[in-house]
């Protein structure tokens, strides 16, 4: 792995753990001193982020963790809510027994994080979940596109929790997908991981509504 992939992967990893969210400024020079190195692996690493949507030129220079509008929000989750459904509907036609197993066991271990209203422990309890999804889907590159989104999207859709629904109304679907799986049963899987996956209607608008100005463009 050479330094600008290091680079490119430490400014993501910020980016989907939210310790970078969108407006924020990358700073150039505390990265050349974190990884000992000149400017041009950094800029480098920028510019991979940038052509990945994920980080933004700015007209006084430097760059920022990329904000989105209103529209682009709506299209980029759409889309996300999609691919989602594609993969929960591949898991149900290639997953084996024993990960069928590991699914409902995923589901299963996020029930107290969901009970306690634990957002954190929620949070890694639906990315297990998740995994186990794309795992089964028996497709890297459906994975490397979702996870991409989710990353770019991360900050909005985990400020905004609170207006799409609680943990256990989350966790509660994971059931219904879970099941959909173990029955084999792929239109309904992919039916109701899209409908998880997509808020509609007062949703979106009360969505939208509890986002702070300032991470919108």
């Amino acid at each position: 792995m050479t330094t600008s992939d290091q680079i490119y992967r430490a400014v993501e990893s910020q980016i989907s753990q939210r310790m970078l969210l969108p407006g924020d400024s990358i700073d150039e020079e505390s990265l050349m001193t974190q990884f000992g190195v000149s400017r041009t692996p950094v800029r480098e690493a920028l510019v991979r982020l940038k052509s990945e949507g994920l980080v933004s030129s700015i007209s006084r220079g430097g760059s920022i963790v990329s904000k989105m509008d209103v529209q682009q929000l709506v299209s980029v989750w759409e889309l996300l809510s999609d691919l989602e459904g594609l993969c929960a509907g591949y898991a149900c036609e290639r997953m084996t027994r024993p990960e069928r197993q590991a699914l409902m066991d995923a589901h299963l271990a996020g029930e107290a994080a969901a009970e306690a209203d634990d957002q954190v422990g929620w949070q890694q309890a639906n990315m297990a979940f998740h995994e186990v999804l794309y795992a089964g889907s028996r497709n890297t590159f459906l994975r490397q596109e979702i996870l991409r989104m989710r990353t770019r999207t991360v900050a909005y859709r985990s400020h905004s929790f609170g207006a799409v629904g609680d943990a256990m109304h989350a966790h509660l679907e994971h059931g219904q997908i879970a099941k959909a799986i173990l029955e084999r049963d792929a239109e309904t899987a992919v039916r109701l991981m899209r409908a998880h996956l997509r808020p509609e209607g007062a949703t979106l608008i009360n969505l939208l509504q509890s986002l702070p100005k300032d991470m919108l463009r």
